[in-house]
């Protein structure tokens, strides 16, 4: 069985994203880039299925500049067996993706589709969702536990009254959450074996998509400053202010 784990090119999180002067989008001139978090629990999670021998190949995909090949071979120094590039300067949203991993999907008819509930720089938690419609496969979003047999997979999920579990026939759509698994450590001779494994390049006039922007950014700009605290002397003053300052009692 093979296993597409699309992953994507993020400011990395521990980076403080800077909104550009003219608003028009977030500042990446000189800016440390790593894979989604989300998405490298999706490669991990695929891995691991190999590891078990229930998989047989992970295919990591990515879709975007020529600079996400390195992306790519950070998903194979993980455990991916080869990748595919889907490169495009052009802006890409989770429509256009899903397009993209769509006609892949058809291509490589993968088993299982696992990725990332969401991307750190949009936030959307569109992408798993759409693939899943436009392939007309069953899905489970936020996954914390993952079971394979030979024709199904269960899926557990946490929701606000606790967990569910769901039972999909194959091939499925998986996206991951935070609690499914803990990302292994890139060793150095791992990323050297990166380097030697097979990464494709494709365009998307080759896969027959078009990935025009459907939405429009009008502005970004960053959330207001929130204000000092205050001490209040007791209890009475604290009711006070909340009353006639604050305007929420």
């Amino acid at each position: 069985m093979k296993v597409l784990v699309p992953v994507k090119r993020v400011v990395d999180y521990n980076v403080k994203v800077r909104v550009k002067t003219d608003g028009s989008g977030v500042d990446i001139a000189n800016v440390k880039m790593s894979m989604n978090p989300f998405d490298e629990i999706a490669v991990e999670e695929a891995v691991r299925l190999k590891e078990k021998g229930l998989v047989s190949e992970v295919i990591a995909v990515s879709c975007g500049v020529a600079q996400c090949q390195e992306t790519l071979r950070t998903a194979m120094a993980i455990g991916a067996d080869r990748a595919i590039l889907v490169e495009t300067d052009a802006e890409l949203q989770p429509l256009a993706v899903a397009k993209l991993l769509k006609a892949l999907v058809d291509k490589e008819q993968p088993g299982l589709i696992i990725l990332g509930k969401q991307a750190i720089d949009d936030d959307a938690n569109q992408t798993g969702q759409m693939l899943a419609a436009l392939a007309d496969l069953p899905q489970a979003t936020f996954a914390s536990k993952v079971e394979l047999t030979a024709d199904k997979v269960s899926v557990t999920r946490e929701i606000d009254g606790g967990l569910e579990t769901l039972a999909l026939s194959l091939p499925a759509v998986i996206t991951t959450d935070l609690r499914l698994n803990e990302p292994r450590y890139v060793t150095l001779p791992n990323i050297m074996k990166a380097k030697k494994k097979q990464l494709d390049t494709l365009k998307p006039e080759d896969l027959g998509v078009d990935v025009a922007p459907r939405l429009k950014t009008l502005k970004v700009s960053e959330p207001p400053k929130r204000g000092a605290g205050v001490k209040v002397a007791d209890i009475a003053a604290l009711v006070d202010k909340l009353k006639n300052e604050a305007k929420v009692i």
